[in-house]
């Protein structure tokens, strides 16, 4: 790929050197440039930098005094919360190496994922559910600590004593022990522990565990580098002038690589602030960018469908926004196109992995854009095409072939997973290109767009049928509002194309009205067999449509 053949729209450019540092490190100096700047807003309170660096670095000693040593892994079982922030950075500070879990594991979940990592530290919230599963998995894992946080701690003083006394129903009972210790406990530790030195371009920072379309999760290893220069990459696509005035809606959740990156690495780096909330609930969401004044908002496309779907998203004033982002998954042109329409406010496509830290590729925040792509390279990748039956070999110039990622952000292989023979990545002139499993195509202009997932092609008697496409084409009717198509077994013609579709408050279309509409317009061999109505479709822990759940419920 040469990126001089096409013009560069994104503000910084393609060739761009970023600082190879660890985070501590660079959340120091940007405590350095700006001690009291705002960090953190949290349901009315707000935390500056200085004081999440001193709380990281309390928690960091109290690892240390804990016998947590370089490599150890240390897990972060928690919502949005702003003690998320000090733990992860103060795990870090003390050599260990982060691993986040979901706040939705069941018990099995969490003790799998806690075993295959290794955890021996676990932060969690006192919120029933949560410190019900993290006591459990103590009580039955290898896990040796687990740390309780108190949700009243962090909250305005008044809201705090409305949990305490009003809400007691709310907070878990705690038996502290010898293996159970409070969030303050561990802090207060000794001052004074001196913390081992970081190497940026060797050591692992964070565990993040993808979901995967088949089998357990695998945990892709990243390291310092790879985190650092991928918030760094982000950080240079933005156009506005001074970041430091920047006010991200952190609606995504901290533990899944694309809030990691694009909100809380992202605005460390620049010194921006956040204005979190626990989880994404749209009422919230709306009421939360209106009162910090929100310029960026990065979410998946089913948060836009749900700020659509709310009664105040008309009477709120959110014209703070200067853009918003939509990642995770295709945004449907629909929802793209009538949230801009309503809002005025600018949505961009974006694009990445777990394995890349987060980010590969965005369509710019000002100029230059084309819905329905993933956009440009952002600074320092590249990309190849390979051919979708054979790796070894490239696709035709022109032609969809498989998405290969290399850049300063791409992961260092699989916890416990050696890459040998595991065709996660390729060699080729003379780098390791990661593959996505993604069906990519880039027009004249370096725009990519997404064709498909090589493992969600459904084999048609001889043809290759992308459900993207299927789908693409029924959301353009009027009464569909979410769809997924998957292929079911036909004795004839290997596989069928099934089509699940949620519809539109009000609407009163049947299948069979839904089903000829759509065959109507598209090839023979994509037709589908059938049109499922349903009242809602799976989704993942980020609001992602879940293809995997839905086949596994269908087919299994």
């Amino acid at each position: 790929m040469d990126v001089s053949s096409y013009t560069y729209h994104h503000p910084t450019p393609w060739d761009a050197k970023f600082k190879e540092e660890s985070l501590p490190d660079l959340l120091a100096q940007t405590v350095a440039n700006a001690p009291d700047a705002p960090f953190l807003h949290f349901l009315g309170r707000t935390y500056t930098y200085s004081e999440i660096l001193e709380e990281a670095r309390r928690f960091a000693a109290g690892l240390v005094a804990r016998g947590i040593a370089p490599g150890d892994r240390v897990g972060l079982f928690l919502p949005n919360v702003p003690i998320y922030a000090s733990a992860y950075y103060g795990a870090m500070m003390a050599g260990a190496v982060v691993v986040n879990f979901s706040p939705l594991y069941t018990v099995e979940e969490l003790a799998w994922q806690v075993a295959d990592s290794g955890t021996r530290l676990l932060v969690t919230l006192d919120v029933p559910e949560l410190h019900a599963t993290a006591s459990s998995v103590l009580d039955e894992s290898q896990l040796e600590t687990l740390v309780v946080g108190s949700l009243a701690d962090m909250l305005p003083w008044y809201k705090g004593l409305a949990l305490r006394t009003l809400g007691r129903g709310k907070i878990a009972k705690v038996t502290y022990s010898q293996n159970t210790l409070g969030w303050k406990d561990l802090l207060a530790s000794p001052a004074g522990v001196d913390f081992p030195a970081i190497d940026a371009a060797n050591d692992i920072a964070l565990l993040q565990y993808t979901g995967g379309t088949t089998g357990r999760p695998k945990g892709a290893m990243l390291g310092h580098s790879q985190l650092a220069i991928n918030a760094q990459q982000v950080a240079g696509l933005n156009p506005f002038g001074d970041p430091t005035a920047e006010v991200f809606m952190g609606a995504l959740p901290f533990f899944h690589v694309f809030a990691n990156t694009a909100l809380l690495n992202h605005a460390m780096v620049t010194g921006a602030s956040i204005a979190m909330v626990p989880r994404f609930e749209a009422g919230q969401v709306l009421a939360t960018i209106e009162k910090y004044k929100a310029t960026g908002f990065p979410g998946v496309p089913t948060m836009f469908q749900a700020l659509l779907d709310h009664p105040k998203l008309k009477k709120t004033d959110i014209s703070s926004l200067r853009v918003c982002i939509s990642g995770g998954a295709p945004m449907p042109a629909p929802v793209h196109n009538k949230f801009e329409a309503l809002t005025g406010i600018r949505v961009v496509e974006g694009y990445g992995l777990t394995e890349s830290s987060g980010v590969v590729s965005a369509n710019p925040y000002e100029g230059e854009r084309k819905k329905g792509t993933i956009g440009q390279l952002i600074m320092g990748t590249e990309v190849i095409f390979l051919d979708k039956e054979d790796p070894e070999k490239l696709a035709l110039k022109g032609e969809p072939g498989e998405l290969a990622v290399h850049g300063p952000q791409i992961m260092r292989g699989y916890w416990n997973r050696p890459e040998q023979g595991n065709g996660t990545f390729v060699e080729r002139d003379g780098k390791k290109w990661l593959r996505t499993g993604d069906v990519a195509v880039m027009d004249d202009e370096g725009f990519l767009e997404i064709v498909d997932r090589i493992k969600d092609m459904i084999a048609v008697g001889g043809f290759k049928v992308f459900p993207s496409q299927v789908e693409d084409v029924l959301l353009e009717h009027e009464a569909v509002k979410e769809v997924l198509v998957i292929g079911q077994p036909d004795d004839y013609r290997g596989e069928s194309p099934y089509a699940y579709v949620v519809l539109q408050p009000g609407a009163k279309n049947t299948a069979e009205e839904l089903r000829d509409w759509l065959n109507s317009r598209i090839g023979k061999h994509e037709r589908v067999e059938q049109v499922v109505l349903r009242d809602d479709l799976p989704k993942t822990m980020i609001g992602k449509l879940d293809r995997k759940a839905l086949r596994a419920e269908v087919l299994d």
